[in-house]
């Protein structure tokens, strides 16, 4: 399991997200430099222990209606010939490990491994803070075939109770900035 270090990051994730989501086609804001705060996600391991994987949840608090947006990460020690440069989020310090590439998960290919393994039940979501803390909270609905599936993620995230189908898809929780819960779906197996 992987080791959470409590220390600093320069920049920040959400200094570095503030510059990066409003390039991102799906943003939906009209802010150039959104307000970011950290709602919610959680962790997954690398079987290997070579890329840290956080799925983020964020809400832009200068939009009329606050949104929850959702950011898959992933931290590298270097930056991989396999991952596309448009990809990057960006370059960070950490206090432990150095510099960290930052990449948006959804085209990091071991984010994306580790998620199908935990929508067909194989991997363990782990809580976003806390060292091999696994994290109940995030949970995985309907069935999931065990060959090669296509995921979706959602990027903007609607605050609704997890709608039963028979495809499988991922159930997690964030905070608005009032302090009201939400739960929504994540991302879900995509339709071939």
């Amino acid at each position: 399991m992987a080791s959470i270090h409590h220390t600093t990051m320069t920049p920040t994730k959400l200094e570095l997200l503030s510059e990066w989501l409003p390039k991102q086609s799906w943003y939906v804001g009209d802010a150039e430099t959104p307000e970011l705060v950290k709602a919610g996600g959680f962790r997954l391991d690398d079987p290997k222990g070579e890329v840290g994987i956080e799925f983020m949840v964020v809400v832009d608090a200068t939009a009329q209606e606050p949104v929850a947006y959702l950011v898959p990460m992933g931290y590298r020690g270097e930056a991989p010939e396999a991952i596309p440069g448009e990809a990057l989020i960006g370059t960070s310090e950490h206090g432990v490990l150095g510099t960290r590439w930052i990449y948006d998960g959804v085209h990091d290919p071991v984010v994306m491994t580790q998620l199908r393994a935990l929508l067909r039940g194989v991997a363990t979501p782990q809580h976003q803070s806390r060292s091999d803390t696994p994290d109940p909270t995030v949970t995985v609905h309907g069935t999931v075939p065990d060959d090669g599936i296509d995921v979706h993620v959602h990027r903007v995230l609607r605050s609704a109770e997890a709608a039963r189908t028979s495809s499988g898809h991922l159930v997690a929780g964030w905070t608005w900035p009032d302090g009201t819960a939400a739960r929504g779906v994540l991302a879900a197996v995509a339709p071939r």
